[in-house]
């Protein structure tokens, strides 16, 4: 048990000195121009999705309950 705990302990020592010292963080300038990216392709990807469903829906509507 000692040692799965010496374990445990070794374990979050390393990964904390590699968040604080070997990881590269964004800077919040970055953080931010990678942030509108992600909005922009979410709503272009929800514009597209939008229109296929309608063209969709409209097809089956004249396929189901045709004029």
């Amino acid at each position: 048990m000692k040692k799965l705990v010496e374990k445990v302990v070794s374990y979050l020592k390393e990964t904390y000195d590699e968040l604080v010292h070997k990881v590269s963080w964004p800077t919040y300038s970055e953080l931010t121009n990678s942030a509108v990216v992600v909005l922009y392709a979410s709503l272009l990807i929800a514009v597209v999705v939008f229109v296929m469903d309608s063209c969709f829906q409209t097809l089956m509507e004249d396929i189901i309950y045709p004029h």
